[in-house]
């Protein structure tokens, strides 16, 4: 279909306008709501428009962080035959139709994907219109939707370098991902403070994510009497679902400094507390990791599309700064690798100073640099 351009982005006296798709996943969201930010901080008077997925969690999230979100009908494929398979088709069509019909109305300068259902339909529908667009992928193994799109786009933002074996090279910019900056601000002192943690021990901090990581958490659980003998602190965030079981579990340790967390509010504390960290190996929590410059092991989620998550971690095992245990095998090596660990500072530093080279601290001003650049050459 040839491209035809609706209209010129600099010919237009009125500010910036700019459509930001797909979610599905806090992956997806958080990036998506850092960009939104820093374009209207640096342009305030900017017009941002969501695109997600109807039913999703971007639906609630982004109007929660202050921005106006419309729907799309759109689901991803069933893995099996099912029939809302039978359906994909139809839903596609309508959802590239409802897009198109959006970007006629709001007329954007310029269209960013993150990834996620959403992001296809807008996609399609504006860079055959000749609407400048932007990917930002965030994982080391690109997604479905930004493979089959990355020949249509103008530019493609990634967190790690090699990108070139899923996308046009000279479309790429290493940019790292959006997380925010003030996650490595946390004070030991004040961390320490927070948690009621004592500064003569060392403290082990579990993530799995805000829905908790089943894995993570049986494997902390038949760990707390060990974590306990060796006179290890702990911050265990377990996610909603787990946290009434692992606050019974985690009672009986509670005067040693073994707690479980629902949730984690203060993360910069959380990561300033933490000599080590265990944690799952989505994008933006690896991106933490490095800005951080925590030691830690890695137990990639294994229900994810592509595995991703052990291409994430393997990203870092690779240049020696994270360790890696299989989802498989944390039940029976996770612990000894994590005690193995807190007991050798040498090799905590070792691993602190090799991730810490990886953080891009910068990568939502970046991102934005790009985005500005863009429409600015429409």
């Amino acid at each position: 279909m040839p491209k035809t351009t609706l209209y010129s982005a600099s010919a237009q006296p009125r500010p910036y306008r700019v459509i930001i798709s797909g979610g599905g996943t806090g992956g997806h969201i958080f990036p998506a709501v850092a960009i939104a930010n820093e374009l209207r901080r640096r342009q305030p008077d900017a017009e941002i428009l969501f695109v997600g997925a109807n039913g999703r969690m971007e639906m609630t999230r982004v109007p929660e962080a202050g921005y106006k979100i419309v729907g799309l009908d759109i689901a991803g494929l069933q893995r099996r035959l099912t029939p809302q398979n039978l359906l994909f088709p139809v839903k596609v069509f309508r959802s590239v139709r409802k897009a198109g019909k959006l970007l006629q109305e709001f007329k954007p300068d310029a269209v960013v994907g993150v990834g996620g259902y959403a992001s296809a339909p807008v996609l399609l529908a504006a860079t055959s219109r000749g609407i400048p667009a932007l990917i930002q992928e965030q994982n080391s193994y690109a997604g479905l939707v930004n493979k089959l799109l990355s020949r249509r786009v103008n530019r493609i933002c990634v967190a790690y370098d090699g990108m070139e074996k899923f996308f046009p090279a000279d479309k790429l910019v290493l940019t790292g991902n959006p997380v925010r900056t003030e996650i490595a601000s946390g004070s030991r002192a004040e961390a320490l403070s927070f948690f009621g943690l004592s500064p003569e021990k060392k403290t082990l901090l579990v993530i799995g994510g805000s829905l908790g990581a089943r894995t993570l958490n049986e494997a902390t659980a038949a760990a707390l009497t060990r974590l306990q003998a060796a006179g290890i602190q702990l911050l265990w965030q377990t996610g909603k679902l787990y946290y009434p079981k692992a606050a019974e579990q985690a009672a009986p340790f509670a005067p040693d400094k073994l707690q479980a967390l629902e949730f984690v509010q203060r993360m910069d504390l959380a990561y300033a507390a933490a000599d080590v960290v265990i944690s799952r190996a989505g994008a933006l929590s690896v991106s933490e990791l490095c800005l951080t410059g925590k030691p830690s092991i890695l137990v990639p989620s294994p229900n994810v599309a592509e595995d991703h998550q052990t291409k994430n971690a393997l990203a870092l095992v690779e240049k020696d700064a994270a360790l890696l245990v299989s989802d498989a095998d944390a039940a029976a090596t996770l612990y000894d690798q994590a005690l193995a660990l807190l007991n050798d500072p040498g090799r905590q530093q070792q691993l602190s100073q090799n991730v810490s080279r990886l953080a891009h601290p910068h990568a939502t001003t970046t991102i934005v640099d790009e985005l500005l650049a863009l429409m600015d050459r429409a």
